[in-house]
């Protein structure tokens, strides 16, 4: 497989796969990225030193351009154009050209009814904070994609986090825990620090204690074999105020409403799915 890897569309989730893995050290030289703005472009240079961006609005075939000779592309656009970018790209790919998808929603029968016959196909779902070599990337092999192929997709994907295998019908339960789950976390620190300006601290000093006591205990359970549920009782003092705030939470039921935000976001993909069919 060729070193090159293909960026097609530059947004939030593949930025955060590209700085994953440069941070692990893939050669930038190695790296193309597409957008459609030449600002943009730049903003991608700039940040990303060594990389090729090319931007549309100059080059209107740069999705080509940097598909030619890439041994894995992954495409990066909404939900809607991953199909058309597919058939855009199709006569610049090599048959043994890995392309990912980490667009919510988008099937790999979707996927590889857009692209030519044969074409090794993955279905990803990473998260945001892949850009510190922290994310969760699942991968899901399509009906070209062989185990070899997979293992290569892998060993790119290393340098962004941890790295999972599922099956493609759990793609849309594993999207609504992790895909989505940085969001859940952001939601919790802020209204952590909301409230504590209720009770009357600094706006200011709320959110620096809200936002490093999240990553704190993000850290803690990143250590190995680390438990959620042994770290929670560890805090959680008989008769003591953190027992106290807990039995608040679960008087009204805080898992039920998160089992039933988890399930809103999968049914949603569920929706995604069926509308680009």
């Amino acid at each position: 497989m060729s070193n090159r890897i293909a960026f097609l569309g530059c947004g939030s989730m593949n930025e955060a796969i590209l700085s994953g893995l440069l941070e692990a050290g893939t050669d930038p030289a190695d790296v193309v990225a597409t957008v459609r703005r030449a600002e943009r472009a730049a903003e991608l240079a700039e940040r990303h030193h060594g990389i090729t961006a090319i931007a549309g609005d100059e080059e209107p075939d740069n999705n080509k351009q940097a598909a030619k000779g890439s041994g894995l592309v992954i495409l990066g656009v909404k939900p809607v154009g991953i199909a058309d970018l597919a058939r855009e790209i199709s006569g610049s790919l090599s048959p043994k050209t890995i392309v990912v998808s980490v667009a919510v929603g988008v099937s790999l029968a979707q996927l590889e009814a857009a692209l030519p016959a044969g074409q090794p196909v993955i279905r990803s779902m990473p998260n945001t904070p892949a850009k510190l070599g922290r994310g969760v990337v699942s991968v899901s092999p399509g009906t070209n994609c062989t185990p070899e192929q997979l293992q290569q997709a892998k060993n790119v994907f290393k340098g962004a986090g941890t790295v999972v295998e599922v099956p493609e019908e759990q793609v849309d339960a594993l999207s609504a825990i992790s895909g989505s789950g940085p969001a859940y976390v952001f939601y919790l620190a802020e209204a952590m620090a909301a409230a504590g300006v209720k009770l009357g601290l600094d706006h200011d000093l709320a959110l620096l204690l809200a936002r490093e006591t999240v990553a704190g205990a993000g850290f803690m359970l990143a250590e190995p074999g680390a438990d959620p549920s042994a770290l929670r009782k560890g805090v959680t003092s008989p008769n003591g105020t953190t027992e106290r705030a807990i039995a608040t939470f679960d008087d009204r039921d805080l898992p039920a409403i998160i089992a039933a935000g988890t399930r809103a976001a999968t049914d949603r993909a569920a929706e995604i799915t069926k509308q680009l069919g």
